[in-house]
């Protein structure tokens, strides 16, 4: 019951973070003051989890970031953010392409299958290959994502782009995710049943990104 009363506190986070960026984004997207409400929160959760685990790069490099964001506040901001918001935008999610995909190489372990290995001690074959297959699935995504971004970018207002970064993205992550699990159990009925709790306690014990 705890587990589940914070992943509901996650989630209105969540939900209110997203909310406040795009409004944010909308209406001080220039302020100093605006862009460390927007970064800070993400930096701060990127550098805690660097910390804990003891990722040295990582670690150095958010505190790069900070510095960076540090000498823009201190100037007076800048005349035009839209461009750095589109850009982290499309940077995590061609990153979090390239850490799925890079574990799709033949005869080695997704990182899917690791979470399926570490949430049912030992995964049968047909469960691993399926899990290969959803990797494969999620890199396509967050590349997809990535690509109708800047395509937003470049032909919509910047509201249009700021609902979907905001809004629209965390509901399509979220959908994809419940919606695979439903559908895993649809279609093999015989895996070994696992909670979404359990796939998140995974998620989180394990060295896959946030």
């Amino acid at each position: 019951m705890m587990l589940n009363w914070r992943l509901i506190l996650a989630v209105l986070a969540v939900a209110a973070y997203a909310l406040l960026s795009h409004l944010l984004m909308l209406y001080a997207a220039d302020r100093p003051w605006a862009i460390l409400a927007i970064f800070g929160p993400l930096l701060l959760a990127i550098f805690g989890v660097a910390l804990r685990r003891g990722h040295r790069p990582t670690i150095a490099a958010t505190l790069l970031v900070f510095g960076v964001l540090g000498v823009v506040v201190a100037r007076g901001g800048l005349g035009d953010v839209n461009r750095l918001y589109v850009a982290q935008h499309a940077g995590i999610h061609l990153a979090l392409c390239l850490t799925f995909a890079a574990t799709l190489r033949p005869g080695g372990l997704s990182l899917i299958g690791r979470l399926a290995s570490q949430v049912h001690g030992s995964a049968p074959p047909a469960m691993l290959a399926y899990a290969h297959r959803v990797t494969r699935v999620w890199a396509f995504y967050f590349f997809g994502m990535a690509m109708l971004s800047l395509w937003i970018y470049s032909r919509c207002e910047w509201s249009t782009w700021s609902v979907f970064a905001n809004l629209v993205t965390p509901v399509s992550a979220a959908t994809l995710f419940v919606g695979e699990y439903l559908l895993r159990y649809a279609l093999h009925p015989e895996f070994e049943r696992a909670t979404l709790a359990e796939a998140l306690r995974a998620y989180s014990r394990s060295g896959a990104p946030r």
